[in-house]
Formats: structure tokens, sequence, C-alpha cells
């Protein structure tokens, strides 16, 4: 079965990808910051969300997006491939204000209930300082993949339909 990572900087477009690639490849969707976020925004103890990610994990095939580095060690291990979204800095910024702007004050689908969007200056920072803090890790944790593990780093948009074509044949061999 397949189980396929999509990580990377917010506003990367990881929910659009493994909506797109769910529905391609005919797996279940998990978005992990529906998973995450409660009502108003709440969020589970460190514990919990371990708990949970576990669970997810444990099912036999998912597309699975977010990026909660704090999880790799759960998930990283079940995955058959990891897509790793790692577009320029500017380019998440600009399309986190494009959806802030987009869905202001409305509930996304990928959120679930955790509440309205909302624009956060410590989210924006966080995005801007994503590639000197978590590049570096998410690079550490690549290199550790076992030879049956796929991985696709995708550097813009327009590799999206290349990423397609490889994981429909690779469903194909399996």
């Amino acid at each position: 079965m397949q189980r396929i990572l999509v990580i990377g900087s917010p506003g990367a477009g990881k929910s659009t990808l493994a909506n797109r690639l769910a529905g391609r490849l005919d797996l279940p969707l998990i978005h992990l910051d529906r998973e995450y976020f409660g009502p108003g925004w709440t969020t589970p103890s460190r514990e919990e969300w371990r708990e949970r990610v576990r669970a997810l994990a444990a099912r036999p095939a998912w597309i699975m997006d977010g990026n909660y580095a704090s999880t790799f060690d759960i998930r990283v291990p079940r995955a058959t491939a990891v897509v790793w979204l790692d577009l320029p800095r500017w380019q998440c910024a600009l399309s986190v204000l494009w959806r802030v702007a987009r869905n202001y004050g409305r509930s996304r689908p990928d959120l679930g209930s955790a509440g309205p969007e909302r624009f956060d200056w410590s989210f924006m920072r966080w995005i801007w300082s994503y590639p000197g803090t978590m590049r570096p890790k998410t690079l550490r944790m690549l290199e550790r993949l076992r030879r049956d593990q796929q991985v696709h780093v995708l550097r813009s948009r327009s590799d999206i339909p290349a990423l397609e074509a490889a994981l429909s044949t690779f469903k194909e061999a399996a």
C-alpha cells in the first residue's frame, strides 16, 4: 500500500497537492492541521498529539500532509514516499497572504473546526524563518530514508505533473 507524506513550509501548497494526489491515486487523505487544531484553535498536549499521529500513521494507506517535524520519527518510517515542497520563502509567504485574503473570517476544509482564517504575524515570521530552521532538519531526515522509500523534492509547482506521473507508475507497480 502507498503511504505518501507531503511536507514543506506553510504556504508551499501541501494541502492542495495532497488533495490532488489523493484523488488521482485513490488514497485516503489526512490533513494533519485538521487533526491537530480543535475548535477555537485549541491544540492537544504533546503526548496526545503523538498518540493521534501514531494511530493515523498505522493506517494501511494514506496521503498525509503537514510538516510537524516533531512527529517525523513516527510518520517517516511508515511512508513509502516523501514529497517535499521546497519552494522559495517569498513564494510561500505570498501564498499564505493570498490564502488569508481569500478565506479571511471563514473556516477552511483542511482545518476542520479550528476556526475562521486569520492573519498572524508570528506565523508569517515562521514562514520566513523556515529555510533556516526547518530546511536543515528536513535534509537530515531525507538522508536517513531507507532504499525502499522514494523521495521527491519539488522546487517549483511546475514539477507537480512529473511527480504525479512518477507516483502513478509507483502505484501500478505496487
